[in-house]
């Protein structure tokens, strides 16, 4: 089996095309059970996020295996594959061990260093296991890739960049504000994890006062409740826009939520000397709708203006340390799965070595039955250990020799010299505890 990345995200993708890519919590069962369902996909992690949507799979080739989850994804954005061409990425290999490693570490994020898609990660991981899509070889890279984004920021100073999408969004918001975000009155549009998240980066940040509104109103109290904000009702969203400056919208509709009538006869009751009203859509799909950005008095900043905005930020002085946490971690992740790959192979050797002394065992029995008990465990003791003794060497430097790079092709001249049968196995018949992450990306 060999590990096979394709996916698509801000940096190929527009948002239009991400909502089109986008799997709702409710379906990434059925995707992943589709993708296993493919003829060269025998494993598959999905994460689907408001930046990304990637599939990691375990795939027996590599052309059959991109065909199939282009035809899965193509089939989710309801188009035909080559019409996702363009956007998307692939990676194969020890270069797909390496893009989900710098996915973990925040090194592939729209703000370098964020944390929050090692939540989305975890989840990814846990709803595969969930769905028994996830064999050896993933479990294996989804463990490893957590750790290191785990280690990234636990042993360099990458969080002094590794703000949340939503901190530099709001960045952003404030340079439309006077560079002050303080008392100045918000609007937080969704209560999920990214709400969340918005809720409480607004609170540390000092704006004020906070409304909160959710499609599920008891949510839209609870999260209120937890800072001291106002829960209001969905119905009366017009007025509430009215009383706001800012606006953060990341909600899991599937059809925008602040469309162009709602917000402009929300404009139309607003104060002009406040200023704008700032509209930081964060949702994939998007929540606010077309032409809203035209409307005289309202500046909407979505993913793509993101990417675009903070594409020439600073460079990360710790970054450099991240890339060598994760260039060293990818060489020992290559090393087990060249290590792992020769293992069957060593093992289905001894099985045939076996074979051979038993079948020998059982003629010299038939052949010689004046041989005593004793004799003939003598003589099955010495076969033996001359076979173990035989294959000691060569197995013990064919694992060292697989451990380097290129080592996959002694695994392969081993079948080919003994002509052995080595079956594709990479499943295993225990998921590990995983817990589901709190927040992230979307």
């Amino acid at each position: 089996m060999k590990l096979l990345v394709v996916g698509a995200s801000y940096r190929t993708a527009p948002v239009a095309t991400l909502e089109r890519l986008a799997v709702p919590p409710a379906g990434l069962t059925g995707v992943l059970e589709r993708l296993v369902a493919q003829p060269y996909v025998s494993e598959a992690v999905l994460v689907s996020t408001c930046n990304r949507v990637e599939v990691y799979a375990a795939v027996s080739g590599f052309h059959g295996g991109l065909g199939d989850i282009c035809a899965v994804l193509a089939e989710q954005a309801d188009c035909q594959p080559a019409g996702l061409a363009n956007h998307l990425y692939v990676h194969f290999d020890s270069a797909a061990v390496d893009h989900v490693f710098r996915v973990a570490a925040g090194l592939d994020s729209l703000v370098i260093g964020e944390a929050q898609i090692l939540g989305q990660l975890r989840d990814a991981y846990h709803r595969a296991g969930e769905a028994d899509t996830a064999g050896r070889l993933l479990h294996e890279l989804m463990q490893q890739a957590l750790r290191v984004g785990k280690r990234a920021h636990s042993e360099t100073g990458i969080d002094r960049a590794g703000q949340s999408v939503v901190t530099a969004a709001l960045g952003l918001a404030a340079g439309h504000l006077d560079d002050d975000l303080v008392g100045r009155p918000a609007l937080v549009v969704g209560a999920g994890a990214m709400g969340s998240l918005s809720v409480a980066t607004l609170s540390r940040l000092g704006a004020g006062p906070l409304t909160v509104t959710n499609r599920s109103a008891e949510r839209a109290v609870r999260l209120a409740g937890s800072y001291g904000a106002t829960a209001r009702p969905m119905a009366e969203l017009v007025d509430t826009l009215s009383t706001v400056d800012i606006v953060v919208a990341a909600t899991a509709s599937a059809d925008p939520v602040l469309t162009h009538a709602v917000v402009a006869e929300a404009v139309a009751g607003r104060d002009p000397v406040r200023g704008p009203l700032v509209l930081l859509d964060l949702a994939v799909p998007r929540d606010v709708g077309p032409g809203v950005a035209e409307l005289a008095g309202v500046e909407v900043i979505d993913i793509d203006r993101m990417a675009t905005l903070l594409a020439d930020g600073p460079a990360v002085a710790d970054a450099a340390a991240v890339e060598r946490i994760v260039a060293g971690e990818v060489e020992s992740f290559l090393t087990w799965l060249r290590g792992a790959d020769v293992a069957p192979t060593v093992a289905a050797l001894r099985g045939r070595a076996d074979d051979v002394v038993g079948t020998e065992l059982r003629r010299l029995a038939q052949r010689r039955p004046d041989l005593t008990d004793d004799q003939r465990a003598e003589v099955a003791r010495t076969v033996h250990r001359v076979v173990q003794r035989l294959l000691h060497q060569p197995t013990v430097r064919v694992r060292q020799l697989a451990a380097e790079p290129g080592g996959d092709q002694y695994a392969a001249l081993l079948r080919e010299l003994f002509d052995l049968q080595v079956p594709q196995t990479s499943a295993v018949d225990t998921v590990p505890d995983i817990t589901p992450a709190a927040e992230g990306e979307r």
